[in-house]
């Protein structure tokens, strides 16, 4: 079975070429050298494999400095702030993540849907990996909508929920540790919030697709924190189930880029105490409109993330 697809872009020397790694999820883009000096053609090429993918890979970009990485960022779309985190020094906004500040990435979230206008796509660049372990898994959030049961693809289409910066934070700290949760806890100070449709149109590719998360998905509008529980937990298998979702094994220099509008993802924490770095730039994106016209809104903080200075 043929899994490469070719991109082609406005000139046929600049085709992409797309390696599916799963049959709903994934794909390795091989042969181009990254940098904010692609041509047009060749960025609009990237795009389509992208919505078509969801997240794909590129390895060994060994050359690429984290200007550079901002500066390809940048031809995807307006660069976003993380609320309350300063930027990379030399950066505008590009995040410097180190192994003992991630452990809230191993719980499966979509990229600040605390904000009504959260990222449309984050650029994800490996500096340092552990010696075994430390992947990332992706799952395909469109996917997941479309294979869920007819009952609950029902109740789902009527569902908003309340997004917070802060939803379960507190919940986790005997898991992980002061020491480890303290500093990125104290940079989610003050609380935001925001109100998501759970199912949601991409403006894009017009799909359907599952906005939740257990990280910041705080409870559904007009129920109960306890049968919001219940009913995350039964939509999240779903979004998780191994068909649904891509594992990637990292190695230095490789880059992923991904569409937040229609995945979730999350690390896997098995490295123990070894270094783990990982540099992270997110492209500015807008509200999600639900199938009964809800947009989504915000409750508390900022209205959209800051924009790059």
């Amino acid at each position: 079975m043929d899994r490469t697809e070719t991109y082609p872009a406005e000139v046929p020397s600049a085709d992409v070429e797309a390696v599916r790694l799963t049959g709903n999820i994934g794909a390795e883009i091989r042969g181009i050298r990254l940098s904010g000096e692609l041509g047009d053609d060749t960025v609009a090429a990237i795009r389509r494999a992208l919505l078509k993918h969801k997240v794909i890979f590129f390895r060994d970009q060994h050359d690429l400095t984290a200007v550079q990485q901002e500066t390809f960022a940048e031809r995807l779309g307006e660069i976003a702030h993380y609320p309350n985190v300063s930027g990379m020094d030399g950066t505008r906004a590009l995040l410097d993540l180190h192994a003992d500040e991630g452990y809230l990435s191993t719980i499966w979230h979509t990229d600040m849907t605390f904000m009504a206008r959260f990222p449309q796509a984050s650029v994800l660049r490996a500096v340092t990996i552990p010696s075994v372990g430390g992947d990332t898994m992706w799952a395909n959030t469109a996917a997941a909508y479309r294979d869920l049961p007819a009952p609950l693809k029902a109740l789902a289409d009527t569902l908003t929920a309340v997004h917070m910066n802060t939803s379960d934070y507190d919940e986790r700290f005997g898991e992980f540790g002061e020491d480890r949760l303290g500093k990125f806890k104290r940079n989610l100070r003050p609380s935001q919030s925001a109100e998501h449709p759970v199912v949601s149109v991409h403006p894009e590719t017009g799909e359907r697709v599952l906005l939740l998360g257990q990280q910041f998905v705080r409870r559904f509008v007009g129920m109960t924190l306890e049968d919001s529980h219940r009913l995350i937990a039964i939509l999240q298998d779903h979004i998780s189930r191994p068909e649904h979702t891509v594992r990637w094994r990292w190695r230095v220099g490789d880059l992923a880029v991904w569409d937040n509008r229609a995945t979730q993802h999350r690390v896997v924490p098995d490295y123990g105490d070894e270094p783990r770095n990982m540099r992270r730039v997110t492209v500015q994106g807008a509200t999600a409109t639900g199938l009964n016209g809800f947009v989504s809104r915000q409750l508390g903080g900022e209205t959209q993330a800051p924009r790059a200075a």
